[in-house]
């Protein structure tokens, strides 16, 4: 098998042993509407914390179980009730915190943008510099929490794709892969869930380990 060959039995192997994005993990049905879009932003924020990514996601599904899957659903929640969801979840080590940004992020994303994600998309043109700068300016949402919000989103909001993030391509050099977002050998309609899979790459050997030992690489 040619080397490009084999990278494409990687790749292939990749996606299908653990290809699915955080977003579906966590119960999220991503379309390009404001309820969905707005979960993968509370997805991020919690994902970009120094915190396990299983936490993040059962946190995320526990908020989302509780009834708060949008801006105002969010922000007329009580501090204690987003401690709690937070709390079912598994999120304690920074669970006030977090329910502060929360109850912040979403009462400045209705102000700013009425509750809709799509409004910021427009404002910035799909650019994703300028997306990165107003997402930025939500509280908790720091250069990680925004990288992991335009990974996820690829799918649905096209033009960023393919969007690899330097965790990664820290799972592509891992698994021998380009981590050139320019070669990469999958369909851009699976580059999110392709991206997944290599963020779990880096954050757990043996994920690489089982994609190589399986591809035959």
């Amino acid at each position: 098998m040619s080397p490009r060959g084999g990278q494409r039995a990687v790749a292939r192997t990749l996606l299908e042993r653990h290809g699915e994005t955080f977003a579906a993990q966590s119960g999220i049905r991503l379309g390009n509407t404001p309820q969905p879009l707005y979960q993968v932003l509370v997805l991020a924020g919690l994902l970009s914390a120094r915190i396990r990514a299983s936490v993040a996601v059962a946190a995320a599904r526990a908020l989302f179980d509780a009834g708060l899957r949008t801006p105002r659903r969010m922000a007329e929640a009580t501090w204690q009730q987003r401690v709690d969801a937070l709390g079912e979840g598994g999120y304690r080590r920074y669970d006030e915190r977090t329910a502060t940004q929360l109850g912040h992020g979403a009462t400045l994303l209705l102000d700013t943008y009425g509750g809709d994600l799509r409004r910021m998309r427009e404002e910035a043109g799909g650019d994703a510099v300028a997306l990165r700068g107003a997402l930025r300016k939500v509280p908790g949402l720091g250069p990680a929490g925004c990288d992991i919000f335009l990974r996820e989103v690829q799918g649905v909001w096209t033009e960023l794709a393919p969007y690899l993030d330097a965790k990664a391509v820290q799972g592509a050099e891992r698994l021998g892969l380009p981590g050139d977002s320019g070669k990469l050998l999958v369909g851009q309609d699976e580059t999110a869930a392709f991206a997944s899979g290599l963020v779990r790459a880096a954050l757990d050997r043996s994920v690489a380990d089982d994609v190589l030992e399986a591809s035959g690489a």
